[in-house]
C-alpha cells in the first residue's frame, strides 16, 4: 500500500519529543503516521458559528490527524480562485494541522454551471459539490471531462433528489415502526450507478462519498474489477452502527442515514476485501440547536474526527474483525495515495492502545457536540500529535 511518494515515520526526523514538550511516553505505546481524513466540514467560511478552522484543526490533532481536506459547501462557495482565497486565508491564519481544500463543482453547488476548474485545479485537491448530488447528467459528464483534463479526481456525493420524498433516516424497519419518512438506498445506489457510466464514456479519475448501501459496495466492485478509476469511502458510523441502534436524538442523524445490519455487514466486507479504500468520517458539525430537535427536524450531520481512531480500534480491531495494519492503510495511507497528498516524515501520532476512556461530547475540541457515540467506553487514547515536526496535541498529563 506505500508507494514512493510515501515513508513510515522516521522518529530520528523530528525533534525529540521531550524537547516538543511531550510527557514520557508509557512503555506499550504506539507511534503512527498522522492520519488523513479526505472528508471533513470545517464550516468556515460562512458558518463559523458551527466551526471554525481554529476548533476543526485543533479536533484533527486530537484525533489524530496531520491532514484533513475540507468540503466546498460554504459561503461563499470555493467555486473560483477569489472565493478560494477567502477560506485560504482563514487556513493560513487559524490552521494547526494541514488542510487541504476542495474546490465546487458548479458554481455555488447550484448544478446550473460549472465552476472555474481550470483556475481552481492547481489550488484545491479535488472537485466535489458535497452535500448535495449533481443531479444533471450532462453536467456531471462535462465536469469529468474537464476534471480528466486537469488531472483532478471528481468527488461525488450520491443522492438522487427526485427519491428523496422527504426522508430523513433509513426506510427501513425502524422508519416504518416510528412513523419516520425514510430515505430509500436506491437514492444513494442510483446515482452510483449513473455516474460509473458516465466514468465508462469519460475516463475521469471518479471518488465516492461516504458509501452506505450493500448495492453501492457492489456496485463499486463491479466497476473496480472492470478497470475503472474509481474509489470510495466509508465512515466509521457505517461500520459500527446500523438502524438497529437509532434513537429518538438529532445525534443518530446523518446523510446518508444509518442503513440495514445487511447494508453493514457488507460494508466490513468491502473494507476486507479492497473494495472500499478509506475511511473519512464525514465530520459534520452543528449547534446544539440544530440537533435538539429529534430526527425529523435536526440538522443531518455529526461529528467525528476525536473518535474515529478509538472506535475503529475498539468495536473492529479488538475484535478481530480489522487488523490494526489494515486500518492504518485505511486511516492514513490510502487516503493520501489516493488523493496524491504525501505523507512526511516529520508528522507523527502517538496513542496508549490499553488506556481506556469514556466518550464525553463536553471534552470534545470542536465546537460540534452530537455523536452517537457519546458514553461508549473506547481503547486507544491519542497522546500528542506531531505536524510538520510541531507539537500540536497534547492530552493532558
Amino acid at each position: 500500500m506505500v508507494d514512493s511518494c510515501f515513508h513510515p515515520v522516521k522518529l530520528n526526523s523530528i525533534r525529540p519529543l521531550e524537547e516538543l514538550g511531550v510527557v514520557p511516553v508509557p512503555s506499550g505505546c504506539v507511534v503512527f503516521p498522522g492520519f488523513c481524513d479526505v472528508h471533513v466540514h470545517f464550516r468556515e467560511p460562512g458558518f463559523s458559528y458551527k466551526e471554525t478552522i481554529a476548533s476543526g484543526t485543533a479536533a484533527a490533532a486530537r484525533g489524530g490527524y496531520t491532514d484533513v481536506c475540507p468540503m466546498p459547501n460554504l459561503n461563499p462557495v470555493p467555486d473560483c480562485p477569489s472565493s478560494l482565497a477567502v477560506q485560504q486565508e482563514l487556513i493560513a491564519a487559524q490552521a494547526c494541522v494541514r488542510v487541504h481544500p476542495y474546490g465546487s463543482i458548479t458554481k455555488g453547488e447550484r448544478g446550473e454551471a460549472l465552476s472555474d476548474l481550470n483556475g481552481l485545479a492547481s489550488l484545491v485537491v479535488a472537485f466535489s459539490d458535497d452535500g448535495r448530488g449533481v443531479q444533471n447528467d450532462e453536467m456531471m459528464r462535462r465536469a469529468m471531462l474537464e476534471a480528466k483534463r486537469l488531472g483532478k479526481l471528481i468527488v461525488a456525493h450520491c443522492e438522487d433528489n427526485s427519491l428523496l420524498r422527504g426522508g430523513y433516516i433509513h426506510d427501513g424497519a425502524y422508519a416504518k415502526a416510528h412513523a419516520h419518512a425514510g430515505i430509500c438506498s436506491e437514492s444513494e445506489w442510483g446515482q452510483i450507478r449513473r455516474d460509473l457510466e458516465l466514468v465508462r464514456q469519460t475516463g475521469c479519475g471518479y471518488h465516492v462519498c461516504h458509501i452506505s448501501t450493500k448495492e453501492s459496495v457492489a456496485l463499486i466492485r463491479q466497476a473496480k474489477r472492470e478497470g475503472l478509476d474509481v474509489s470510495c469511502e466509508t465512515a466509521p458510523h457505517y461500520l459500527v452502527l446500523d438502524e438497529t441502534d437509532l434513537q429518538e436524538d438529532g445525534r443518530f442523524k446523518m446523510n446518508p442515514p444509518l442503513r440495514s445490519p445487511a447494508d453493514r455487514e457488507a460494508l466490513l466486507e468491502g473494507i476486507l476485501d479492497g473494495t472500499i479504500d478509506m475511511i473519512a468520517t464525514d465530520h459534520a458539525p452543528h449547534s446544539a440547536e440544530e440537533k435538539a430537535k429529534g430526527l425529523a427536524g435536526s440538522a443531518f450531520g455529526i461529528v467525528g474526527l476525536e473518535t474515529a481512531f478509538p472506535v475503529l480500534y475498539t468495536k473492529l480491531v479488538r475484535p478481530g474483525l480489522l487488523k490494526l495494519d489494515k486500518l492504518i492503510e485505511l486511516l492514513a495511507y490510502n487516503p493520501r495515495k489516493r488523493f496524491a497528498i504525501p505523507l512526511h516524515e516529520t508528522d507523527c501520532t502517538l496513542w496508549d492502545l490499553e488506556s481506556t476512556t469514556v466518550i464525553d461530547p463536553a471534552a470534545f475540541l470542536t465546537k460540534g457536540r452530537a455523536t452517537p457515540f457519546a458514553g461508549w467506553e473506547v481503547y486507544g487514547k491519542c497522546l500528542a500529535t506531531i505536524c510538520d515536526g510541531k507539537l500540536v496535541y497534547q492530552s493532558e498529563k
